[in-house]
This record gives C-alpha cells, sequence and structure tokens, in this order.
C-alpha cells in the first residue's frame, strides 16, 4: 500500500450496520508512501496514526472526487424519481 499527502484512507464496512470509513492522510513518514499514515477521520475529525489493515484501500484525491460526484448524480436520480412518483400518487 502505498499513499500521499492528500489521498484518502477507506476502511471498508464489514457489516451492514457499519458503513465506510474515510479519511484524509495528512502525513506520510516513509518516503516510498508506505504506512502508517496521518489521517483526519471526516466523520469525527479526529487525527490519528493509522497502520492499515487488509480491509482498507487508499483512494487518490481525484478518485475519491469523481466518486463524490457519481454518488451526487445517483442521489439525485433518486429524489427525482421520488418526486415523479409523489406527483402520480397525488394524482390517483
Amino acid at each position: 500500500m502505498k499513499a500521499n499527502v492528500g489521498d484518502w484512507l477507506v476502511i471498508k464496512g464489514s457489516v451492514v450496520d457499519r458503513p465506510d470509513r474515510r479519511g484524509m492522510i495528512t502525513e506520510v513518514h516513509s518516503s516510498d508512501g508506505a504506512p502508517p499514515y496521518v489521517v483526519r477521520w471526516l466523520d469525527t475529525d479526529h487525527v490519528t496514526t493509522v497502520f492499515p489493515g487488509p480491509d482498507a484501500i487508499v483512494v487518490s484525491a481525484q478518485e475519491q472526487r469523481d466518486a463524490d460526484e457519481r454518488a451526487r448524480h445517483r442521489f439525485g436520480v433518486v429524489q427525482s424519481a421520488i418526486k415523479r412518483n409523489q406527483g402520480t400518487d397525488e394524482r390517483t
């Protein structure tokens, strides 16, 4: 696993009730990008030093932006479908 400052560390949720956890890598101490990483967690804003396990992946800043845009698009599509269905339900 290799990372750069500004990349994102994503720890995959292993069960239904536990979503993925995401944090921005703010420090990489090795010159080759190997762990450990200092991470600021998105959900808590806490900063921790992390030795990622097998359930973790590193995502570049651009890959994360692309994933966020896809998620926003999917959310918009679902919202539009709900609004269309509400309009249909009100007319019947």
